[in-house]
């Protein structure tokens, strides 16, 4: 998208500094990856309950799980692996390039149950599975955020191509960036929701602020104009 002459609404406003944490990770092996997921969108970032069957032996079931959250802050996944015996190791794998890396270990306590509580520092979106032994059980997109700057635009503009192929129109779904590869995925979170949209743009150019929210975009996460949104890509 090139500069324009149009003005978008509200004053650069000077970027937050990154949240950090301390995260811990364990390496290994990468495996086959599983068939792609499709993208999570919603609302809620609170912990989610999962009602579930009792699991058959050897299967994982999800109990809980909180998987939007802020650099640093604390996810967490629970659940039980069905008849395991206490001490049966369990791991939590992120999807990475072409595998999966685990990115921490817990063993199984009496009745099979397990938990991962851990704070991840840097921000990003992958999704995520528990395996133990055979059995593997995805969980969902884990998203860790920070913060970034942000403005929208569309009005007055629709109609004009976009820089990423195709053209403005009051439904479509995306950001406009200046780096970011054309079609990369984003997800963006306000309060409690959270929406994932492809880069379709180029800009924005006003100092100070990282993306340019559509209309529709910015209608779904409820965001007011311009300010600070919490950004996992």
């Amino acid at each position: 998208m090139r500069p324009q002459t149009i003005l978008r609404a509200g004053a650069a406003i000077a970027p937050c500094a990154l949240l950090a944490g301390v995260a811990t990770a364990f390496a290994a092996a990468p495996e086959p990856a599983h068939p792609a997921a499709e993208p999570a969108t919603g609302r809620s970032a609170r912990v989610a309950t999962t009602a579930t069957a009792r699991p058959a032996a050897g299967d994982v079931a999800i109990a809980r799980r909180r998987l939007n959250v802020v650099s640093g802050r604390r996810a967490l996944v629970s659940g039980r692996v069905g008849g395991a015996p206490a001490g049966r190791a369990v791991a939590l794998q992120r999807r990475a390039g072409g595998g999966w890396r685990t990115i921490d270990r817990d063993r199984t306590r009496a009745g099979g149950g397990f938990a991962f509580a851990f704070r991840p520092r840097d921000a990003g979106s992958a999704m995520v599975r528990v395996r133990s032994g055979a059995a593997r059980e995805h969980v969902g997109r884990l998203n860790v955020f920070r913060r970034a700057q942000a403005s929208w635009y569309g009005p007055g503009l629709y109609g004009n191509r976009l820089s990423c192929g195709g053209r403005l129109t009051p439904d479509t779904l995306g950001v406009a960036h200046k780096t970011l590869p054309c079609g990369s995925d984003v997800t963006l979170r306000k309060g409690d929701r959270v929406i994932r949209v492809p880069v379709v743009d180029r800009g924005p150019y006003v100092g100070g602020r990282e993306f340019d929210l559509t209309a529709a975009t910015r209608s779904r996460l409820h965001f007011k104009g311009v300010g600070s949104l919490l950004v996992a890509s």
